[in-house]
């Protein structure tokens, strides 16, 4: 696809305006990429904070050569009904609504359009999202290729078949979820050890991002890492004796299986 086409994001949320933030950092022109918002209030922010045009979803799906769906998966039908008699032929559209499949939304617009489906993360509002892409049906490598662009505006991209995506949802779509839930629990486990709450939150953060730097810096497996902080019969055995004995690592197995299951019903009902 040419470097000028234009991109629309459909929906202002908090992963439409990351994508939108993340084009723009990449250098696209504000005349290239557009996004929509049926809240007056919402689409005034979004002018305001990055200066780009707020459309009608008809409108977006007239101009643009590349259509993002970011819309929750109970809207998508709704959606790809208003915009499936307006888009142009060959233009190319990516969903990042979880557990919608390629063939569910091939089904909603004209025959042989490209659909690429996505499973990104929030970290994408800091530039370190992880995006999964499976192409559909009638998408070819520029098509990957161009969504693979435009993901990687805000983080890594890694091309996958799309049977994978709901395991991909369970661990890198939901993850950050279950990372948050961790802090969480260290954070009141050191107001509980005495410390002041600020104190703890800073110790548990930059330990979080040390830790995760090391797993990307080293490329040392994550059980060596654990083993070099595991000094024989010290604290850090310890602490991990009591979470093997309350079965935490069956627990994240078990959540993830449940986050799985969730995008293949979701999936199911689309």
């Amino acid at each position: 696809m040419a470097e000028d086409s234009k991109v629309a994001i459909f929906g202002a949320g908090v992963m439409g305006e990351a994508l939108l933030s993340g084009l723009m950092r990449g250098g696209i022109p504000t005349d290239q990429v557009a996004i929509t918002e049926r809240r007056p209030d919402r689409a005034d922010a979004i002018r305001a904070r990055h200066g780009v045009a707020v459309m009608s979803n008809i409108e977006a799906a007239r101009w643009a050569d590349t259509l993002v769906l970011v819309v929750k998966p109970q809207d998508m039908a709704a959606v790809l009904a208003e915009i499936a008699p307006e888009v142009r032929k060959g233009s190319l559209v990516m969903s990042l609504a979880a557990g919608i499949t390629c063939r569910t939304i091939e089904e909603g617009l004209p025959a042989g359009h490209p659909v690429v489906r996505v499973m990104p993360n929030t970290p994408a509002l800091v530039d370190e999202g992880m995006s999964a892409l499976a192409a559909g049906a009638s998408c070819d490598p520029e098509h990957l290729a161009e969504a693979a662009r435009l993901m990687s505006s805000v983080g890594k991209v890694l091309e996958v078949p799309e049977g994978y995506l709901d395991a991909v949802t369970a661990i890198s779509g939901s993850g950050p979820a279950y990372i948050f839930y961790v802090v969480e629990a260290m954070i009141e486990a050191g107001v509980l050890l005495g410390l002041p709450r600020a104190l703890a939150n800073e110790l548990v953060v930059q330990t979080l991002v040390g830790a995760a730097t090391m797993l990307r810096e080293t490329g040392e497996h994550p059980t060596v890492l654990r083993e070099n902080v595991s000094s024989p019969a010290g604290t850090t055995v310890a602490a991990v004796r009591q979470l093997d004995e309350h079965k935490v690592r069956a627990a994240f197995v078990s959540a993830m299986e449940a986050a799985r299951n969730r995008s293949r019903e979701l999936a199911a009902g689309s």
